[in-house]
């Protein structure tokens, strides 16, 4: 709608660079739009309430009060405002984001990618050619295994890491990313995008979205982390399925060459 679009505006919102972006802004847009109307005229009946109640009008005080039935039809109308935005949008919004049962299916093929938190930085592992990962265990975790693979699996092979704090995907395909730490709970969000997920030891929580805009773009960690916690920066860079596929191949081919030199 074209008047949510201009209240976005006079509310700058950052840009959007996912699907599910717009949907999120247009929710968040409704949600303020019904607090300032209560604001409004919770405040309008206030002031009337300190007019029509004032001393000089009513010397010698009430205590049954005023009695009328507005009070009662506004906070109905209230309520009702709110089961909608709920019914109608908030759930809808977050089953789409958050249900497992919306995740990309494989007829989608969506790239996966594992990232693990530490102090203070992020680390992403992609699945190679073959789209199949290597096993993982944590009892394989060590400073030069982050991500407790097992190398002896095959499908490790032509597993790859990207540089530290830098994450690459491709516009107009669906990723889908398994989130993890390696000591304590940090926050992997990425604004533009408009993804938020907790990075909890222990367990891999999943996450996805569809970034529909080239560019780089920052990301932050949302959980106090640490002395570090401010500098836990990295960035996240929105490629055409061409450009990925280019980069996909020169880290991987680096990867390999790395790998054989120590062998």
């Amino acid at each position: 709608m074209e008047l949510v679009d201009k209240i976005k505006d006079l509310m700058s919102f950052p840009p959007v660079a996912s699907e599910h972006g717009k949907s999120m802004d247009d929710f968040i847009v409704y949600v303020h739009v019904l607090m300032a109307v209560l604001f409004v005229g919770w405040f309008a009946y206030f002031l009337y309430a300190l007019f029509r109640f004032r001393h000089v009008k009513n010397p010698k005080a009430s205590y049954t009060g005023a009695q009328t039935s507005f009070s009662t039809y506004a906070e109905v109308a209230v309520a009702v405002a709110e089961v909608i935005l709920l019914v109608s949008l908030a759930i809808p919004l977050w089953a789409t984001v958050v249900d497992s049962d919306k995740f990309p299916t494989e007829k989608d093929k969506p790239l996966v990618i594992k990232v693990t938190a530490q102090q203070f930085a992020w680390n992403a592992r992609y699945p190679g050619k073959d789209g199949a990962f290597g096993k993982q265990d944590i009892k394989f975790v060590a400073p030069d295994n982050k991500f407790g693979v097992d190398k002896n699996d095959p499908n490790t092979k032509d597993d790859f890491e990207s540089a530290i704090n830098l994450m690459h995907v491709p516009s107009d395909r669906k990723v889908i990313i398994h989130l993890s730490s390696l000591d304590v709970i940090h926050c992997f969000k990425v604004v533009p995008l408009r993804i938020t997920q907790d990075a909890i030891p222990g367990l891999m929580i999943p996450m996805h979205f569809k970034a529909v805009k080239e560019g780089k773009y920052m990301i932050t960690c949302a959980q106090l982390c640490g002395n570090g916690h401010a500098t836990m920066r990295g960035n996240i860079t929105v490629l055409s399925q061409s450009d990925y596929d280019k980069w996909e191949a020169d880290i991987a081919a680096k990867a390999k060459d790395t790998a054989t030199s120590f062998e």
